[in-house]
């Protein structure tokens, strides 16, 4: 028996804390030490990373002479043309939001264009500050801005998880605690456990209620002297449901606390949703208790990877974001987010991309994505062994009573569908796009989902295929600790050099 199987027969006679107490002590065990290395070398040897197909050059040190452009570029078009279909195709959840020809042509000539531009130097490239004011004022403008009167302001980052990081750390400031806590349902973003990590918070994870959307008396009782934010999802990553957002910020507000809208995934897409006539809650500026928000433009605003939109009320809130620096012997020196020098090309492209698809075109996509999620979840909802958590929209995550669901995403990933596993409890999901409303590819997603659950319910309860043991282990080991040192093994993995690759 191995100790995935040990841990489940465990499970079912001692509580999981103190199962989690039982195996984080037995690791100390050499015997098990190395039964649990011989697992992580097991399960690392099926994991999900597929090298490049084909026999490229391989540098472990930089070469000795200079390499001929033409076989460089050789070299990379070749990687590209294998890597380009199965995104094309819509065979991804999220990953590319858009990936029209037409339109990444277009951010490519955006992005030669600003190549060398670096928003650090303002005096070589004034375009950048432009280009960074414009986008943040246009965001702020969809997510409620005109609607009150207060100034909504902001940053551009280089991804949602700065976002939420230069949010927290902007809070942290302003409250001048020693120990600060946050208070989050426990399916926000990991983005937020980093920003605890890297910023000394107390985070306090409330669970979630039967309909996967946070419990606002969980989380109102949870509110204490050190609490300095409050955040919500609109919607969540796992589970594609949006919190209650507009009772969320009305509790923070009273408890005159933060309170941040962690919309990455819906801001750039339910304020159209809700000009469409679908029924979705405020969860933006128009909330008087919002006090800042992040938005990914390089998902659903359709920029190149990787840009976001963080949102304040207010410049002071702002200013405890920035980094300043006024007794340098290099000069006076600021930043706003976490890097100091940033790439100017992404804000160009981030931009072009607003500008160019404008309203009539985000709300043609919005439509088309939500038509598509609405057909699919019907879909999954009819195949036999499967269900919906939650009330999805557009990113829709199912689990099954009737077979291992990480061994149908596994089934899946055979058929060249890149979906996402889920924890607590297993499932998995997927995050429609634009990919996904062309034509024939959410038939061709569900009929795949359908042979996947009939094959996984032939192979039992036990994952086998690809990644999914790892995902079954990472579901039900009680010894967290065990699961990290597997992850840091597979992000290990990941930076070996292998000859031809």
């Amino acid at each position: 028996m191995n100790l995935t199987s040990l841990s489940e027969r465990i499970l079912t006679r001692v509580p999981a804390r103190f199962a989690g107490s039982l195996f984080g002590g037995a690791r100390r065990i050499p015997r098990v030490r190395r039964l649990l290395e011989s697992e992580y070398a097991e399960m690392l040897e099926s994991a999900p990373v597929e090298r490049p197909a084909g026999n490229h050059p391989t540098f472990d040190r930089i070469p000795e002479n200079p390499v001929d452009v033409d076989e460089i570029l050789g070299t990379i078009a070749s990687l590209a043309e294998v890597e380009t279909p199965d995104w094309r195709e819509g065979r991804a959840s999220g990953a590319v939001y858009h990936g029209g020809d037409e339109h990444i042509d277009f951010l490519n000539q955006v992005y030669a264009l600003h190549s060398q531009s670096n928003p650090l130097h303002i005096d070589l490239w004034p375009s950048g500050m432009k280009f960074e004011a414009e986008i943040v004022a246009m965001t702020a403008s969809m997510l409620g801005a005109a609607t009150t009167p207060d100034e909504i302001v902001g940053t551009v980052t280089s991804g949602g998880t700065e976002s939420i990081i230069m949010a927290m750390k902007a809070y942290r400031d302003r409250s001048g605690k020693r120990r600060p806590e946050m208070v989050i349902p426990e399916s926000a973003h990991v983005a937020f456990d980093k920003a605890a990590h890297y910023f000394g918070y107390k985070q306090i994870r409330i669970p979630v209620g039967d309909d996967y959307r946070a419990d606002v008396d969980a989380m109102a009782r949870a509110v204490g002297r050190n609490t300095v934010v409050v955040a919500g999802s609109a919607p969540g990553y796992p589970h594609g449901v949006i919190d209650p957002i507009p009772q969320l910020s009305d509790m923070a507000r009273e408890r005159r606390v933060g309170f941040h809208t962690d919309a990455c995934l819906g801001g750039f897409l339910l304020p159209w949703a809700a000009q469409l006539g679908y029924d979705v809650p405020d969860s933006d500026f128009r909330l008087p208790g919002v006090t800042s928000m992040s938005a990914d433009t390089h998902k659903y605003g359709y920029a190149a990877k990787g840009t976001s939109v963080v949102l304040y009320r207010g410049r002071e809130l702002r200013h405890h974001q920035y980094f300043v620096a006024a007794d340098w012997p290099g000069g006076l020196y600021y930043s706003p987010t976490m890097a100091g020098s940033r790439p100017g090309a992404l804000l160009a492209t981030a931009w072009a991309a607003l500008a160019a698809t404008g309203q009539t075109g985000y709300l043609d996509a919005t439509r088309r994505i939500l038509e598509t999620g609405s057909y699919v979840r019907q879909g999954i909802e009819a195949i036999e062994g499967l269900r919906i958590l939650g009330d999805p929209m557009w990113v829709i995550a199912f689990g099954s009573d009737d077979a291992n669901i990480y061994e149908v995403m596994a089934r899946m990933a055979q058929r060249g569908w890149s979906l996402s596993g889920l924890h607590r409890p297993p499932a998995v999901h997927i995050a429609l796009t634009l990919r996904h409303t062309e034509p024939g590819v959410a038939e061709t997603f569900l009929s795949d989902l359908a042979e996947a659950v009939h094959e996984a319910k032939a192979t039992g309860s036990r994952p086998q295929t690809g990644s999914a043991p790892m995902y079954g282990m990472a579901a039900t080991f009680p010894a967290r600790r065990a699961v990290g040192d597997l992850l840091r093994r597979f992000i290990d993995k990941l930076y070996e050099v292998r000859p031809g690759s």
